[in-house]
């Protein structure tokens, strides 16, 4: 067989996300699409702002020369500038352009730092229920990711952190607000991890990072979510414009780093490298040049707020257990059996297709994505409560 063992073995296990999509995009070439009720990817159905589009036209109808050339692999200056005010803004430090790397999206963003950080062996510690695609980037630069379970609230265990902590330790990811959960982790709980951090960090003498992994931050219901970099001058950004600005094939994103990191400029050279040679070589040319007329376009919170309330108020009427999600579009109720496959296939049956919580390290638990119009999740309302009659019949 020409597939290597590795990659034969992580198909096996690959992320379930896609492929309950793909089961879905099967299902409704069968039943029809008016039919099934797709809760499984996290795909905004939402348009971009117009904004947006005005932008690219004009874009697209400039006269400038080398409008598609490459640029810097660290990105177009005007445009980390851009990124750099926008963040100078909302956060407690003041950031140049020289911290910013403009990204393919997220997913590359976190490659490329992966990639400059991980020597052979190193740990990388996630908080459980966790987006499981984090393993297999670890892996693609030799890193081993270290699961450590969050509380039943899905806060995150600070002692049991520090318990995971050792020698090989080299980052801990968060993802803030979380998917699968929805869940923010608050200043409290930032502040702790930061504390825990800078004690290993002092007595391994070298940093350990926080890498804060953000598409879904201006997605927040009403809950502060934190600055890392209030906290801890080991930090790393990640972000991308897929979800707040719903543009997720578009594939554009920036690491930053604090400004007042130890090493940092060393660093940036490095993501720059990484940027180019894991094949990105650099973010696309036109999103770099949109990004600074958009920035500060509105994210549609008030959209997902309702769905969230119409959805977690039906559920919980039926009796779902399910803590509310602060931001994002997910909630991750509790299974009604102990094995959340089962209980999804019964949710199948009812052609509504969500992902098991084993996907995302969340055993007993299933995640919905709420990315549809409020009168499709109305009509589903009832399949949900079949499967639940039958889960407990």
């Amino acid at each position: 067989m020409g597939v290597c063992k590795k990659v034969s073995l992580f198909i096996e296990r690959a992320s379930w996300i896609r492929k309950m999509f793909e089961e879905g995009e099967e299902l409704k070439r069968r039943i029809g699409e008016e039919n099934v009720f797709d809760f499984s990817l996290g795909n905004p159905d939402i348009e971009p702002p117009d904004r947006l589009k005005e932008v690219i036209i004009q874009l697209m109808r400039s006269d400038e020369k080398g409008m598609h050339r490459y640029m810097s692999n660290a990105g177009f200056w005007e445009t980390r500038k851009a990124v750099a005010e926008f963040l100078s803004e909302e956060r407690s430090v003041e950031f140049s352009f020289a911290q910013v790397i403009m990204t393919v999206g997220a997913a590359g963003g976190l490659n490329v730092v992966l990639k400059s950080i991980l020597d052979p062996g190193d740990e990388v510690i996630v908080p459980s229920p966790y987006f499981v695609e984090y393993d297999f980037y670890m892996d693609n630069h030799g890193g081993i990711s270290k699961k450590v379970r969050t509380n039943d609230d899905f806060s995150l265990n600070i002692d049991a952190i520090s318990s995971a902590i050792t020698s090989n330790t080299k980052a801990i990811i968060i993802n803030n607000p979380n998917n699968p959960t929805g869940r923010i982790y608050g200043d409290e709980e930032i502040r702790g991890l930061a504390e825990v951090l800078a004690y290993f960090s002092n007595k391994y003498g070298r940093p350990i990072y926080l890498i804060s992994d953000e598409p879904y931050r201006r997605l927040s219901y009403g809950k502060k979510v934190p600055d890392i970099f209030e906290y801890y001058k080991e930090s790393i950004l990640v972000n991308s414009f897929s979800k707040d600005l719903s543009i997720p094939g578009e594939r554009i994103g920036y690491i930053a780093i604090h400004p007042e990191m130890h090493e940092g400029d060393h660093l940036i050279k490095a993501f720059t490298f990484c940027n180019r040679t894991l094949g990105y070589v650099n973010a696309p040319a036109i999103m770099q040049r949109a990004i600074p007329y958009i920035l500060r376009e509105p994210a549609p919170v008030e959209i997902f707020k309702r769905r969230r309330d119409l959805l977690c108020s039906a559920l919980n009427s039926f009796g779902y257990e399910l803590i509310w999600p602060d931001g994002t579009f997910y909630v991750f109720p509790r299974s009604p059996i102990k094995d959340d496959r089962k209980f999804v296939s019964l949710l199948r049956e009812e052609n509504i297709l969500v992902v098991p919580g084993s996907g995302f390290g969340g055993d007993g638990y299933f995640r919905i994505s709420y990315c549809m119009p409020e009168e499709r999740i109305e009509k589903a309302l009832n399949g949900f409560k079949k499967a639940l009659l039958k889960a407990r019949s």
